[in-house]
C-alpha cells in the first residue's frame, strides 16, 4: 500500500485546506485554528478535523463514510495519518 501524504503542521496552522487519495479512498483535512497573539498559533487549542470516502466523485458529491478531530501536534498530525491508512 502507498504512504498517504499529509503535509507539515505549518500548512494547517496557515489555516489551509487539503484534499488527498490513494486510489479509491479519498479525503479532506480542515484546520480549525485558534490564535495566542494575532501572528502566534496556539497549538494546544488547535485541531484538524478529517473526513473520508471512497469513490470517483469530489467531496461535494460524496457521502462521508468516517470523520475524527486530532489535536494539532506532531503527535496529532502522526495519529491522522495512521486513522486515514486504517481506512483505506
Amino acid at each position: 500500500m502507498a504512504e498517504i501524504f499529509i503535509p507539515t503542521l505549518h500548512t494547517f496552522a496557515m489555516n489551509n485546506s487539503f484534499t488527498g487519495s490513494c486510489g479509491a479512498f479519498r479525503f479532506k483535512i480542515d484546520p480549525h485554528v485558534e490564535m495566542s497573539t494575532p501572528k502566534e498559533v496556539d497549538f494546544e487549542k488547535s485541531s484538524i478535523h478529517a473526513q473520508f470516502w471512497h469513490g470517483p466523485f469530489c467531496y461535494e458529491k460524496s457521502e462521508m463514510e468516517g470523520e475524527a478531530t486530532f489535536p494539532m501536534s506532531e503527535e496529532g498530525r502522526q495519529a491522522l495519518i495512521n486513522w486515514l491508512q486504517e481506512n483505506v
